[in-house]
């Protein structure tokens, strides 16, 4: 087990680098004195949070559930390409092994079709393709912003394709067929904001907020933000009534961190569908952070308690306290993007992003902290 380990970690830890370094870009971005600057940091902030970061992180979970060697090569070379992105190496080397991640990515997707012909599979899949997509325009030099809707349309299907493999009895038999649908509606709309940017981003945004309705009004977090222990502080099963009231805790939590997620990709839909592109400006910066701040790590904090154990194996034992930097992260959010953004308060703006930050790194702390202390617990 620990030599199995030991590659996983070693995969990890450029997603882990990607994540620091697009927070250290963050800090330049909002004009505030940074611990590292690099110039070209915050030109590449984005790539680094979705590829670096959530790439390699989705590349690694994947190839942990393919159970083969030749999985691993998605998440080496996205992570591979996250560090490139860090050092003096010419730019177009880090964008080349990222799209060669990316490759390999949909290729990791082939094995586990041919395994399990799945609806979620198949959505998965979608998100890679688009991925893909992003890797090949941004290596052939096209503009972060134009590839905007190709990685929101990354990670929402492949979070969604996710949800339905974790709840599919509780979505319903039909969920696959529909899912796929709404998802060939979303890549739709992407390929037309690429070639008719104002009625194409209409097209987009509507396809978004009818995924993301759809999403909400069939996960089982509308029923588990309702859990209780069914249990009273003077039943004699104090042992069974602790387990049950953990379990119930962590059951609202995820579904709490899922139910915010849906809300800020809402928003995200909305400014594309009223407004049309988004390219520049407080809309770029709603957009963009609604779905990989509100919507993106929302999801990594929700899932982290049941994922992580699976690509790690190690707990990662839900605590109350991670509650604390959701609560943080979603709140943060609305000062930045209500009030800085709608409202044109450059220091709410400023708040707000500093918030963001502190929110990750609580995060990480409280995750590291639960971990540790679960691999102590006797149980």
């Amino acid at each position: 087990m620990r030599a199995s380990l030991v590659p996983r970690v070693a995969l990890l830890a450029p997603a882990g680098i990607a994540l620091l370094a697009g927070l250290d870009a963050a800090l330049m971005l909002l004009d505030l004195p940074a611990p590292v600057r690099v110039d070209r940091l915050p030109e590449v902030h984005g790539m680094l949070m979705v590829l670096g970061f959530v790439g390699t992180l989705i590349a690694l979970e994947r190839a942990v559930a393919l159970r083969r060697t030749l999985g691993f090569v998605a998440p080496a070379l996205l992570g591979l390409g996250a560090l490139v992105l860090l050092s003096p190496t010419p730019l177009v080397v880090g964008r080349g092994l990222f799209t060669a991640g990316a490759a390999a990515l949909v290729g990791l997707y082939l094995p586990l079709w041919c395994r399990q012909r799945d609806d979620a599979v198949l959505v998965q899949a979608l998100g890679a393709v688009l991925v893909l997509g992003a890797a090949v325009l941004w290596l052939g030099g096209a503009d972060v912003p134009v590839l905007a809707p190709w990685l929101v349309g990354f990670v929402v299907l492949t979070i969604a394709g996710e949800r339905l493999e974790l709840a599919r009895v509780a979505m319903g038999p039909s969920a696959g067929s529909a899912l796929v649908l709404l998802a060939c509606g979303l890549l739709a709309g992407i390929v037309a904001a690429l070639l008719w940017p104002r009625p194409g981003t209409v097209l987009l945004g509507a396809a978004l907020l009818v995924l993301t309705g759809w999403l909400a009004a069939h996960d089982v977090a509308r029923r588990t933000i309702h859990a209780s222990s069914g249990h009273s502080g003077h039943h004699p099963g104090h042992k069974a009534g602790h387990k049950a009231g953990h379990k119930a805790g962590l059951a609202r939590y995820v579904a709490s961190c899922m139910l915010a997620g849906y809300c800020w990709l809402g928003v995200a839909g909305g400014i594309w569908m009223l407004g049309g592109p988004a390219t520049e400006g407080v809309r770029y910066d709603a957009v963009l952070h609604a779905v990989f701040l509100g919507f993106t790590l929302s999801m990594v904090m929700a899932h982290a308690p049941l994922i992580l154990p699976a690509v790690l194996r190690r707990p990662l034992p839900y605590h109350p306290a991670l509650i604390a930097p959701a609560v943080l992260l979603h709140g943060s959010l609305a000062l930045r993007l209500w009030v800085g953004d709608a409202l044109g308060s450059h220091s709410a703006w400023v708040i707000g992003g500093v918030l963001n930050i502190a929110a990750v790194l609580s995060f990480l702390a409280v995750a590291v902290g639960c971990a540790v202390r679960g691999t102590r617990s006797p149980a």
